[in-house]
């Protein structure tokens, strides 16, 4: 377990170009117009501290459903399938962000511009309460990223350990997000592509070694079911 959490705390820290790329001018934009310099710091502490806590909660949502779903009678079995339909989906994702997937990811269905209209006006509620909702919002907001280590937290073993996932996941895209007024401007396109890139390639390897647990775990129990 520790080498997985280790393994999302990668993604999230690899994939923290990615997030400057998508959110690094608005979060830029939201501290320039919203926080004064005296509330700097306790503005940064709420807006990241809430948008980890968002990811941490899907991550424990994403636990507990996935505890659901093998607790349906053929316990042994469908943890075995689950793992295997997670894996497939996380390796999918993971190529999709390389872009070298058969199909792409689409986030139509989301009301992305009203939750931006909701993150700006959350500013309105003063520079650390207005921060952390900002950072919750934040969290919530489409990411092809996030979404993969979502549903791998759905093949973890409860939903405390779903719960641990993400929230690794969200401590690795700190260091980056932290200094995103910094680092904005000076990290290019070109890294940026290359930091996603790698950061797809921890994604794929997690949903492989999720997809070689299912298959594993699943002949294990067909095995024992057979005597």
């Amino acid at each position: 377990m520790t080498e997985t959490l280790f393994m999302a705390f990668l993604a999230g820290l690899l994939g923290s170009g990615h997030c400057l790329g998508m959110c690094g001018s608005l979060v830029s934009a939201f501290f320039v117009r919203f926080v004064p310099p005296h509330a700097r710091l306790g503005a940064m502490v709420a807006y990241h501290g809430g948008r980890v806590a968002i990811y941490t909660l899907v991550g424990l949502l994403a636990g507990a459903l996935g505890m659901a779903l093998t607790s349906t009678g053929l316990i042994g079995k469908v943890q075995g399938v689950l793992q295997i339909v997670v894996g497939v989906i996380v390796i999918a994702l993971g190529l999709d962000l390389l872009g070298v997937s058969w199909f792409r990811i689409r986030y139509d269905f989301w009301p992305i511009n009203r939750l931006q209209r909701f993150f700006i006006r959350a500013g309105e509620n003063g520079p650390v309460r207005g921060a952390l909702v900002g950072g919750m919002v934040n969290g919530v907001m489409p990411c092809s990223l996030t979404l993969a280590m979502a549903v791998k937290a759905t093949a973890t073993e409860s939903a405390l350990t779903g719960g641990a996932l993400m929230l690794a996941f969200g401590c690795g895209t700190l260091p980056a997000m932290l200094f995103v007024s910094t680092l904005f401007g000076r990290l290019g396109a070109t890294v940026r592509g290359h930091l996603l890139k790698a950061a797809a390639v921890v994604v794929i390897i997690l949903g492989v070694g999720t997809l070689i647990q299912g298959i594993r775990y699943f002949s294990i129990m067909r095995h024992l079911a057979d005597h």
